[in-house]
């Protein structure tokens, strides 16, 4: 077992050989799923994927950073069905703002769907901010788009004088 170790669960880097379980997750959770493709050409592409495994192996939950300029963008964030209101989204988001923190990055931006109002109550309990809205952002199914929701968790800068 490698990554870090939480109860029962660790963090671990996301790596080629967990992106079946990964892809076969994506599929049950979500309408309009990432393919394994999508996942795969995160990696090559130089992002951040982190996986969180029960102690046994199973995987959980996992998600996927991309760094852009100064600040983190998290591109997806995803729990298993069975697994959800446990925590697990809670511990993803705290390793992505832990990764976002040792990147020297200024804060981590998200998209959500306005039907997720799950995520949105997480995302809000952590401490993001909506700064806007991305029109027909999403694919739906009883209407051609969905808007997204832009959120923001910014971190403060820290002056010449080592002062927040």
């Amino acid at each position: 077992m490698s990554g870090v170790l939480l109860a029962d669960r660790y963090i671990s880097p996301m790596t080629e050989g967990d992106l079946d379980e990964v892809a076969a997750i994506e599929k049950l959770a979500y309408e309009f799923p990432w393919s394994r493709g999508n996942f795969g050409d995160s990696l090559r592409n130089g992002y951040f994927g982190i996986c969180l495994r029960h102690v046994t192996g199973t995987l959980i939950g996992y998600c996927v950073l991309m760094p852009v300029v100064d600040e983190m963008h998290l591109l997806n964030l995803c729990v298993t069905p069975a697994a959800q209101g446990a925590g697990a989204g809670l511990a993803l988001l705290r390793e992505a703002v832990r990764m976002t923190h040792a990147e020297k990055l200024d804060g981590l931006l998200l998209e959500v769907r306005p039907s997720n109002h799950r995520a949105i109550r997480l995302y809000e309990r952590f401490g993001f901010t909506s700064i806007g809205r991305r029109k027909n952002y999403y694919p739906a199914r009883h209407r051609s788009r969905e808007d997204a929701i832009v959120m923001r968790l910014s971190f403060a800068k820290e002056g010449a004088d080592g002062a927040a």
